[in-house]
């Protein structure tokens, strides 16, 4: 018997791409259905039954840990799928908290999918305790501070949200950063120095003067606009043609 699995991501692509990684690998696997949000998921839920949850963790409105805990009943087992960093990963090592971190990875996806079959066929409990949750909940709290950014500026410093980040453009020793409300900062740190500080699952340098956010704002690559990153902003950011086979790789995982 196949394993019923709900998708919940607010990201188009990741969902699509975790779809087709179940389908190629996973052949007992059967997603029913994708949801791009906590409500979404709850009306699912509401009407359907499942075998196992694929949920991200940070979604807008209402995060994959209050989800968990709204529900009356979580019969089924959970495999979080996450952006974050090594201090976050090993809490959920350590309390046995089922993963796959982003950009994810077919044996580590193989390997989540064979624990719930061992389980269900078993006959064990699939569901994660509510005081695992909230355990797991304060570390990745934690973890949040650092997944934003200090912008230097002539007037001070601005703190932003990584995810807020669409992308930034080099200019001599200078670094321009665009966000999603259409703000931009002029900021004297070298883009070299971001790029170092910057979440690589999360961001790409496209050209020696680009940096993308690629996890949350890239719409498409359009070689025929001359390889170029085509962002949530509308902006057009070059891929220069020594990038371009990492960068599609990259792309292609996540």
């Amino acid at each position: 018997m196949k394993l019923r699995a709900l998708i919940v991501d607010d990201e188009f692509h990741a969902r699509d791409n975790l779809t087709m990684l179940l389908q190629n690998y996973c052949k007992d696997v059967l997603v029913l259905g994708k949801a791009a949000s906590a409500e979404e998921a709850r009306k699912f839920l509401s009407k359907n039954e499942v075998d196992v949850v694929f949920l991200d963790i940070k979604m807008p409105g209402e995060d994959g840990f209050e989800f968990l805990k709204s529900l009356p009943e979580k019969d089924f087992g959970v495999i979080f799928t996450t952006a974050y960093n090594e201090f976050a990963l090993e809490a959920f090592k350590a309390n046995a908290i089922d993963y796959l971190e982003k950009p994810i990875d077919i044996e580590d996806l193989l390997e989540a999918v064979e624990k719930i079959k061992r389980l269900k066929a078993a006959d064990k409990p699939l569901h994660v305790n509510e005081n695992m949750i909230d355990l797991i909940k304060s570390v990745v709290n934690k973890q949040m501070d650092y997944e934003k950014t200090s912008i230097p500026t002539k007037d001070g410093l601005v703190i932003v949200n990584n995810k807020e980040i669409v992308h930034l453009e080099a200019s001599e020793s200078y670094t321009t950063i665009y966000l999603t409300d259409g703000k931009k900062y002029l900021s004297s740190k070298n883009i070299k120095v971001f790029e170092e500080n910057l979440n690589p699952n999360i961001f790409f340098r496209t050209h020696k003067s680009y940096i993308i956010n690629f996890a949350h704002h890239l719409k498409e690559f359009n070689r025929s606009l001359g390889n170029v990153a085509v962002m949530s902003t509308g902006a057009n950011i070059p891929v220069s043609r020594r990038k371009i086979t990492d960068f599609l790789s990259r792309v292609n995982t996540f």
